[in-house]
């Protein structure tokens, strides 16, 4: 079982969301310690949050529990940090999904087990999702430069 996983693996809350961006994620405190694998979410995890304007650098589906991994940055930079963001493979998210893969399909750029990685230009998208203290374990590109994430997430391309 993956790190947290039932923290994860839940539904979005109804309610407003808080309007952030990544350059914000970017200056949240990181714990130094692993959370302990059964802890529940708590504090900003609990805060239902959207980014109106972000951009995918990355995307792939991981083999292990088939969540879709994306990276965003604030900028279109390619060297600019990034942010990870997951929309779980859990049925709540089956039309998120959907929609990002097709999309990424719309750009040429296929997602699925065997197909994904860096976008040869990044995408303006927006998030909605949760946010989520993961730990270091090789997460993604060098760029990602946090560990908090937003898991589980929405996302659409602008």
């Amino acid at each position: 079982m993956d790190y947290r996983h039932a923290a994860k693996h839940v539904p979005l809350p109804a309610g407003s969301p808080q309007e952030i961006d990544v350059a914000t994620i970017l200056t949240w405190p990181q714990d130094s310690i692993p959370l302990p694998i059964d802890q529940p979410r708590s504090g900003r995890e609990l805060q239902l949050v959207h980014i109106a304007h972000a951009f995918l650098e990355n995307a792939s589906v991981n083999p292990g529990d088939c969540d879709i991994h994306m990276e965003i940055s604030e900028t279109a930079d390619k060297t600019a940090p990034r942010v990870i963001v997951e929309t779980p493979v859990d049925s709540e998210y089956c039309s998120a999904r959907q929609n990002i893969q097709a999309k990424l399909k719309q750009h040429g750029f296929r997602l699925d087990v065997e197909h994904g990685g860096e976008l040869s230009s990044p995408l303006a998208v927006s998030v909605l999702g949760l946010p989520f203290e993961d730990f270091e374990h090789g997460r993604g590109s060098p760029q990602v430069a946090t560990l908090w994430e937003i898991h589980p997430a929405i996302v659409n391309i602008l």
